[in-house]
Formats: structure tokens, sequence, C-alpha cells
């Protein structure tokens, strides 16, 4: 069976992407949680994920001997291993578009990766106030966000971005997850779409994970002293 290796669910935002992939599609995994204590090299997160992959981080899928990390490569590949459950467009121009929109998310949105880290069990609206005020960068992501979702929602009619469930909301379900716990504006179409997200399967049960939890790691947490 596929194991796929994660960190916090209240925290780690790339685990979540192939998590929610698997469990959304039903292709069976087992998975194995490495919860952060900290990111230093004498730490047992690290000590841990240096004996599954080279880059010691999460998340990591292995399938038998083979390891696959970084979450756009274990997209890729569930999408050759499973070509039933449909994960890319099937029509090329919409595949081309899934792709080049997963790949943005993967190397972009940084001012609202940086100063909006996911933190599902948390409620920051006040936060999210502040940083729509000060911070340009997240003004301009979101901007983006709704720019993009629009213009897929309404070419492919919804309810998800391509019309039916694919990797690229995986993709962007920590998105989701982030416009919620900071109550950043929205149209409310994109309101529509985020809240659509959180009411999958895949994705809420991995929140129902987070909510579990019960961990408060300093570290993670730039605004709050304490749960």
């Amino acid at each position: 069976m596929l194991k796929l290796f994660i960190g916090n669910k209240n925290y780690s935002s790339w685990s979540m992407r192939p998590w929610v992939l698997l469990r959304q599609a039903g292709i069976a995994f087992e998975e194995d949680v490495v919860r952060f204590d900290s990111f230093d090299a004498d730490s047992n997160f690290k000590k841990t994920m240096s004996g599954v992959s080279p880059t010691a981080k999460v998340p990591v899928l292995v399938d038998e001997e083979m390891a696959i990390w970084d979450t756009l490569a274990i997209a890729e590949y569930l999408a050759e291993q499973y070509p039933a459950k449909q994960l890319w467009p099937q029509d090329k121009a919409a595949r081309a578009r899934a792709r080049s929109i997963c790949a943005e998310m993967h190397s972009g949105f940084t001012g609202l990766r940086s100063d909006c880290p996911i933190n599902i069990e948390a409620s920051l609206p006040e936060v999210g106030a502040l940083l729509w005020r000060d911070k340009p960068a997240v003004r301009n992501d979101v901007l983006r966000l709704v720019q993009m979702w629009s213009g897929l929602l309404a070419e492919y009619g919804g309810p998800m971005l391509f019309g039916q469930f694919s990797i690229a909301d995986a993709f962007f379900a920590p998105v989701c997850t982030r416009l919620k716990t900071y109550a950043l504006p929205l149209p409310q179409p994109i309101a529509d779409y985020v809240q659509r997200v959180h009411e999958l399967p895949g994705v809420a049960a991995w929140i129902s994970g987070a909510l579990a939890e019960k961990d408060f790691l300093d570290f993670e947490e730039p605004y709050r002293l304490k749960r």
C-alpha cells in the first residue's frame, strides 16, 4: 500500500495537498504523521525524514521501495499510476491550464504564504484585517486568486475549478483554509467556492484531523501566544 509521510495537519499546507488528493480520489494509502518539533538538524522531525527522502521534508509518498517527494511530483505520479481517477482534466487545453495554475501555486503567492501561514484551528479575522490594510503583497495575491478562480469557474461551470474535482482543487485547498482563517475579503462567488472546497469529504477529513491534534507550536504561530 502507498504510504504518505506528512507533518502536523494544522500547520503543514504542503502535506495537505497530496493527502486531500488521495483521500478525495479514493486511493488507498497509509499516513505516517511526523510531527514538527523543530527544523533543526538534530530534531526528531529532521532525523526521521532524512531516512525517508534526501530533502528531509514532508510530504513524501512511498510506493514499495520508491520515495517521491515534492507535492507536484507526487500529484503527477498519482495521475500516471491511476489514470482512471482522472486527476487532471481530460481536455488537453484544460489540463495544460490546470498544470499552469498548480505550478503558479507551487512557486508563487509568496505574500499570502509568508504573512498568512496556514493555521486551520485558529480564527484570526483581526489579523487578516491588518494584513489586508498593510500588506500589498497579500492584497495582490488574493486579487490574483479571485481573477484566476472567477475565470475558471465561469469557463468550466463549477462546482470545482475545472468542473469536477482535480489536482488543481487539491493544490488550492490550503489557500482556501488561509482565506477562512484570516477572513480575507472575497466576492461572493469566490467565497462560495472556498466553502465548497471546505465541504469536500477529503478536505473535511483533513480539517477534522487538524482540529484533533491539540498541538501548539510557537515557531508556527506568529500571531498567538497560546491556543
